[in-house]
């Protein structure tokens, strides 16, 4: 008998043997049913690995469910993950190929791949990248991508700039230190303060988080390239192979 069908007898005979009697004509006596959930529990005791195996089997089981809801999520999201206008995005706007980002400003591994990021920008003039800014790594993570979507509001040509520079800043990013970097890059402080206030971007993030909720992105980097969602830091070769992928199926 396999694995399944065991732990479903042993269910059944458990859930028999435990359930109080309901009707007069019950096949067991309440002794007989204590007996029969002794003689499962006395299994179970003997063959833990039975347990082992169905959580194992259970969290696989679920870990596909999830898999399968991300996989609809990315086709019934699409266009929200790809043309929110709230969005910033990078590259060629008009690219064949589409790459869209989770990233955190204080995620080390975001930080680790951005140089093969700018490397792909600048070899593929085809590529048209979206950054999803999804601070999960406390106050100074939402201080910097406010900050970042206040200046894709108010001046869009100035994003990347200040994008670069903010992945290029180790230590701390207080409030502080990213007015600091925006002055650094030539930006004009008092309205990128104002503009960090603006409720807009409170809608912005929370669609995000939204969107990585359903998606299944706990971390950061997480990268969709076509119908491949890729979570954690990538190197360039596999950037462009999935680049290559996706331009040799459309």
């Amino acid at each position: 008998m396999t694995l399944a069908g065991t732990l479903r007898i042993l269910a059944a005979v458990l859930v028999l043997a435990t359930t109080p009697a309901l009707a007069a004509d019950d096949p067991l006596t309440t002794e007989q049913r204590r007996a029969v959930g002794e003689i499962v529990r006395e299994y179970l005791r003997k063959h833990p690995e039975v347990l082992l195996e169905a959580i194992q089997a259970l969290r696989e089981k679920q870990e596909a469910e999830t898999r399968d809801k991300a996989k609809v999520a990315l086709s019934t999201r699409r266009g929200e993950l790809e043309n929110d206008p709230a969005t910033p995005v990078g590259g060629n706007p008009q690219g064949n190929v589409t790459i869209v980002e989770f990233f955190d400003y204080r995620c080390g591994y975001c930080k680790r791949v951005f140089p093969a990021i700018q490397e792909l920008l600048k070899a593929d003039g085809n590529i048209r990248y979206v950054f999803k800014e999804f601070p999960i790594l406390g106050p100074e993570s939402r201080v910097a991508s406010r900050a970042a979507l206040a200046v894709w509001n108010q001046d869009r040509d100035k994003y990347m700039a200040f994008h670069t520079a903010l992945m290029s800043a180790r230590g701390s990013l207080s409030e502080k230190r990213v007015l600091s970097i925006a002055a650094d890059t030539g930006l004009d402080v008092a309205k990128l303060k104002a503009g960090m206030a603006d409720p807009a971007i409170d809608q912005a993030l929370a669609k995000t988080h939204a969107l990585a909720r359903a998606l299944n992105i706990n971390g950061t980097p997480a990268f969709v390239i076509g119908d491949n969602l890729i979570p954690g830091a990538i190197d360039i070769a596999t950037l462009k192979h999935l680049v290559s992928q996706v331009r040799g199926s459309s």
